[in-house]
């Protein structure tokens, strides 16, 4: 069986260069890797020879298989070295004037059926095609770092590009196990156009110092199921890459999503690029070999947490309130339970709190099933915990934790009677995720015990727990509620008192962000989620979460952003308005932005 385009040429060995380098030789190409720079091309072709020497030893592929990868690679640092190829990939910088000198001189060299592909990310596709003499063979194919491991190509073609030559790149993006999308000609087509934005946002988080590098990259992470945290993916991406695409798509389309943050420019001019240059966000263990220019061994610095500094002394907790009857308050409950804390579970009535121990029992015996605890660890799970009918219970527990319905008024109203009930010295908590804690706090006589505790659905799986410090909370309680949090196994992370502390002020503007893109008609629901799943690495595509968290509850977190921020690019998209509106509130309804069976 024939190959389709069997013969092909990259033009730029840098990081992504050399990927698709890497992975068109062993998809049994003939590859030409071109660079001016006679450094990148020698790296280029030390990097192929780690990797298939890695994959010979995790038995991947055999020597004979890795020789003969090798032999169908060569490099030079002569463009007329391409003329007779079917393919050009083209991934030099992301400067619209390198590109277009690169893509004339090619004109010259290649017959008129090769085809030219742009691995741009920020620019007009259609502008670097006009200027050619044969528009119609030049088109956009993006991949994804790092190229071997990530599955998207994003296709994108302009008004002059061929069927055929849409059609050619296609078949080769699935003969090389990847998912091609077809996208439009706009700035960042669908994955970056979301995704450097989100990234963007938190650099500006980091550069305004509301939470440290640390807790933001493990907020995202384990909050949301991501690979990487977004600063430790702009150091792997390389941080003066991120500043150039994120210049070029700013120009493109003038979004303030785009303008790149300060802090990106400060560490680009500084030299402190990421993994590449051994420092950026974070910094990294020297490689120690020319065969692994990049290290991911992040090391010890300046800006590193020292436990060993602590300011503060937490108090001693031994039993805890938690208030509330639905799935979070019972998930909370099971988790401290499980820790060993005695636990009063307090809701409305007794009977809506025996119901809601009726629900971990159930939620205990699914994890004996799947051998997570025995049966004796089952029932001592149990013991400690108390269903109480009122809030008198929390007389003498040292942590009370409200998880009640998000509304300020009931949380405030919540608050004023356990400062009534709960012993002195008792810490009060709250488990919103978009109200203000201190204005809970002010409904208290004693705010400084008052703090935010962010359990994440479902509280037993999900590791991790923002704790939102008020202006007026306690060293000394900050410093309990960290040391509970280690206690039930969870990973603490610090924030401040402002709409969505990290997780969602950084998830629901890209959210919204694909609502928009949709409204636009740039892509469909599956494209737009293919391209974040298969380019981003996210475990859901953005409509996909949307229909799971509920669009009502989506719609409240963006309409407090954009009340707390005032950026007009926070407000919350039409379509998401009208959905809502509709009564489309997602898979509890069965249906949102796609439609589901009834149970």
């Amino acid at each position: 069986m024939d190959i389709p385009l069997p013969t092909i040429a990259v033009v730029g060995l840098g990081t992504m260069g050399t990927g698709i380098c890497d992975v068109l030789t062993r998809s049994g190409r003939e590859v030409i890797g071109v660079d001016l720079c006679a450094a990148a091309a020698r790296r280029a072709t030390i990097s192929l020879a780690s990797s298939t020497a890695r994959a010979v030893r995790r038995g991947r592929i055999t020597e004979d298989q890795r020789r003969d990868t090798l032999a169908r690679f060569r490099v030079s640092c002569d463009l007329q070295s391409v003329a007779d190829v079917d393919l050009v990939i083209e991934v030099i910088s992301e400067s619209y004037e390198a590109k277009r000198q690169v893509l004339d001189q090619l004109d010259g060299i290649v017959s008129p059926t090769t085809i030219i592909a742009t691995g741009t990310n920020a620019l007009s596709v259609t502008r670097l095609a006009a200027e050619t003499e044969h528009p119609e063979r030049v088109l956009g194919m993006h991949f994804f770092h790092p190229v071997p491991a990530m599955k998207l190509v994003q296709v994108a073609s302009s008004v002059l590009t061929s069927p055929t030559a849409v059609e050619a790149v296609t078949a080769l993006a699935r003969d090389l196990g990847k998912e091609p999308v077809a996208v439009g000609d706009r700035p960042g087509f669908v994955a970056d156009g979301l995704l450097f934005g989100y990234l963007n946002h938190a650099a500006a988080m980091y550069e305004s110092k509301y939470a440290s590098r640390e807790d933001i990259d493990a907020a995202m992470r384990l909050g949301c199921g991501l690979p990487m945290g977004p600063l430790a993916l702009l150091d792997m991406i390389g941080i003066d890459t991120a500043r150039t695409v994120l210049e070029a798509m700013y120009a493109e389309s003038k979004d303030r999503l785009h303008a790149p943050s300060p802090v990106l420019k400060q560490l680009s001019e500084a030299g402190l690029t990421g993994r590449k240059a051994g420092r950026g966000f974070y910094t990294y263990a020297a490689a120690g070999t020319s065969c692994d220019p990049d290290s991911s061994a992040v090391v010890p610095d300046s800006l590193t947490p020292r436990p060993d500094l602590k300011q503060a002394v937490g108090r001693e907790v031994r039993s805890v309130g938690v208030a509330g009857s639905g799935t979070m308050a019972s998930g909370i409950a099971e988790v401290f339970a499980k820790a060993g804390y005695d636990v009063v579970l307090a809701a409305r009535s007794l009977e809506k709190a025996q119901n809601a121990k009726l629900r971990i029992a159930e939620s205990l015996s699914r994890s004996v099933g799947k051998g997570r605890m025995t049966s004796a660890a089952r029932q001592l799970t149990l013991d400690r915990i108390a269903p109480a009918g009122s809030l008198d219970a929390f007389g003498e527990v040292d942590l009370a934790l409200e998880a009640v319905a998000e509304d300020l008024e009931v949380k405030r109203q919540l608050f004023a009677a356990l400062d009534q009930v709960c012993r002195p010295g008792a810490v009060l908590a709250t488990t919103t995720s978009s109200l203000s804690v201190v204005a809970c706090a002010r409904a208290t006589s004693r705010p400084e015990d008052v703090i935010g505790m962010h359990f994440f659905n479902p509280a037993p799986a999900m590791k991790l727990v923002e704790i939102v410090r008020t202006v007026l909370t306690s060293d000394e309680v900050h410093a309990t509620v960290r040391s509970v949090t280690a206690g039930i196994k969870k990973h603490p992370v610090d924030c401040g008192d402002r709409a969505g502390f990290i997780v969602n002020a950084l998830l629901f503007p890209y959210l919204n962000n694909a609502i928009k893109m949709l409204e636009q008609h740039y892509a469909s629901t599956d494209e737009i989620d293919t391209a974040m799943k298969l380019g981003g690495g996210y475990p859901m595509g953005p409509f996909e979460l949307l229909d799971v968290v509920g669009l009502d509850v989506s719609l409240a977190i963006e309409k407090g952003l954009h009340r707390e921020f005032r950026d007009p690019g926070l407000a919350p998209a039409s379509l998401l308005e009208h959905l809502v509106a509709a009564g489309c509130l997602g898979r509890k309804t069965g249906r949102g932005f796609r439609e589901y069976a009834r149970r």
